[in-house]
């Protein structure tokens, strides 16, 4: 067991204990933050004069052969360290020496693991960004190829009025491009550098800390040394869009499940992206959008877990702050895995659009357009709603559509209809006719998929 903290302590920690405060099991993977900070830190050192740039540059190397090792395989994180800053550090010492023990002039733990952690989820936002991307290309192909493909609109999952698939799909990449919005904005916030900050008050060293913080990328160092240390602001509000990103990602396979169906059979999952049954041969399950609407609630329990966490803490560092790295951790894995599998499900999927417009027409989505009808002709709308409805009524004892009634029948039920009734509520003019922006017509739903493509373009 590593010691840091020297002459203060006349016992050795408990083994237990020890075991209990380490971190190194799950922080090892910020083994490349760690010491990319570090070498920023003691290039900066070596430039103040703070240390000789002869020492800096054999830090710098000698951690660069650390870092090196690891990529490869040579040099594997070892669970009698703490965590992974002092396994950085104890292995610098081991190879060159008591010069190693200078690296951490000027900075503590608690503004290196606030760097680190930065880093590491500066990294992770951007990979979530690139996969969101990813998922808004492949919406965008079947937006772009289905501006003709009319199915049934819902409300309380009963069918209301027709839409076509492009429009369904654009509500969904509404949404992504919500939460690709809401990453570049959390972007801007993360993007200041706590490096520098000491344990909490900074420290007598002449640092130079905007010089570090523009060598890592940062926008400029932090503005209050304490909160430098104690903020995870960053990650509650990436949990908290990932957590978003889950939920429409959940309502989109609670979507495709129900499509997927026997009593839908609007889609089919490619056998790639199905499983089977172990007794029932007949099965082909959906279980990536169940899986992925499953763990939703799992990323819902990281961010309340780290909510819980921070919400009665103190200023500054408290290591209650050292059960952020698990929980995000998970988040951050169980989100890139979802959108991944859910691009390549969907790119796959196959879209049955004769059923999807059969089941628009016998849905009676176009009741609505057919009241219109009648209004045009003088009749006020309640008296154009109830007309319709006892037109409904008599199709479901029928089974089947209104425009499957003749004239006549038509006529039985209001003398008003004429035969121009059949082209105005067919499902093309029902939804054609809805001109207004963000509308299902083919017009609108174009000039959406211009907005899409430059938003895109913009995010490539």
């Amino acid at each position: 067991m590593a010691d840091l903290w020297g002459g203060r302590f006349t016992k050795a920690t408990d083994r237990d204990v020890f075991r209990f405060n380490a971190s190194i099991d799950f922080d090892k993977r910020l083994y490349k933050h760690d010491i990319i900070g570090s070498i920023a830190h003691v290039k900066m050192l070596g430039e103040q004069g703070i240390i000789t740039k002869k020492e800096a540059n054999l830090i710098k190397k000698g951690l660069k052969s650390i870092l090196l090792d690891i990529d490869n395989g040579k040099l594997e994180i070892t669970p009698e360290h703490e965590d992974i800053h002092s396994f950085v550090e104890a292995n610098l010492i081991d190879r060159i020496g008591d010069v190693g023990k200078k690296l951490h002039t000027g900075r503590s733990r608690n503004d290196q693991v606030a760097l680190d952690m930065k880093l590491y989820t500066r990294d992770e936002l951007d990979a979530v960004s690139e996969l969101l991307h990813e998922l808004e290309c492949v919406l965008l192909d079947i937006i772009k190829q289905n501006t003709d493909t009319y199915m049934p609109g819902f409300t309380h999952l009963q069918k209301a009025q027709p839409v076509t698939l492009s429009h369904y799909m654009g509500a969904y990449m509404e949404m992504f491009l919500r939460d690709s919005a809401r990453l570049i904005d959390i972007r801007k916030r993360l993007n200041v550098c706590p490096l520098g900050a000491g344990a909490l008050a900074g420290t007598t060293y002449p640092l130079d800390r905007e010089t570090v913080a523009k060598d890592l990328g940062f926008d400029s160092a932090t503005f209050n040394s304490m909160d430098s240390v104690s903020d995870r602001d960053y990650l509650i509000e990436f949990l908290s869009a990932l957590s978003t990103i889950m939920m429409h990602l959940s309502r989109f396979s609670e979507e495709l499940i129900l499509w997927n169906s026997n009593e839908y059979q609007f889609v089919e999952m490619d056998d790639a992206f199905s499983t089977g049954s172990s007794i029932m041969p007949q099965k082909k399950n959906p279980d990536i959008a169940e899986l992925v609407r499953g763990k939703t609630g799992r990323v819902y329990g990281d961010l309340m877990s780290l909510l819980t966490t921070m919400k009665g803490l103190p200023l500054a560092y408290n290591k209650d702050m050292q059960e952020d790295k698990e929980v995000a951790f998970d988040a951050f894995d169980t989100v890139k895995d979802c959108l991944h599998l859910f691009s390549g499900m969907l790119k796959t999927i196959t879209f049955h659009k004769d059923i999807m417009e059969k089941s628009a027409m016998m849905g009676f989505t176009n009741a609505t357009d057919a009241a219109d009808y009648l209004v045009k002709k003088g009749m006020p709308f309640r008296d154009a709603h109830s007309v319709i409805g006892r037109l409904v009524l008599k199709c479901i004892e029928k089974n089947c559509a209104i425009e499957d009634l003749s004239l006549e029948e038509l006529k039985e039920i209001c003398p008003d209809f004429e035969n121009d009734l059949y082209d105005a509520i067919s499902l093309k003019t029902c939804v054609n006719r809805r001109l207004t922006k963000g509308a299902p017509s083919e017009a609108a739903v174009n000039e959406a998929i211009k907005r899409y493509e430059k938003i895109l373009k913009l995010h490539a």
